[in-house]
Formats: structure tokens, C-alpha cells, sequence
């Protein structure tokens, strides 16, 4: 096992966390992910959701 020693002065504001990097690439990916904001539709657009789906479900639909 590697032994690494880190400086007291390095660490004394902030927090260090020690991880493998493949582990930290997969939280650089979900970082980017989870930062974007979620869509939050208005009451006109449920509705028109709530018609489409009730077409769909009709079969009053085309395919292109």
C-alpha cells in the first residue's frame, strides 16, 4: 500500500478527501449531470401533456 503524507498547512481550511481517480472521474460526470436545473411545467403545459397522452392513447396519432 502507497503512503502518502500531506501538509499540515494544505489541509487546514479546507477538507481532503483521498479517493481513486476512476471513482473521482464518475463524480465529475455526475457533478456535470446533477448541476443542470429540472423543468418544472406550467399548468398550460400539463394540460396540453394530459391531451396528448389521452390521443396517443386513441391511436390519434401520426408517425414520421
Amino acid at each position: 500500500m502507497t503512503t502518502i503524507t500531506i501538509p499540515k498547512e494544505s489541509t487546514k481550511k479546507e477538507k481532503l478527501v483521498a479517493i481513486p481517480y476512476e471513482k473521482y472521474e464518475k463524480f465529475l460526470v455526475w457533478e456535470k449531470i446533477g448541476s443542470f436545473k429540472t423543468f418544472k411545467p406550467t399548468k398550460k403545459l400539463l394540460k396540453i401533456l394530459k391531451e396528448a397522452r389521452a390521443d396517443f392513447k386513441k391511436g390519434d396519432y401520426y408517425t414520421l
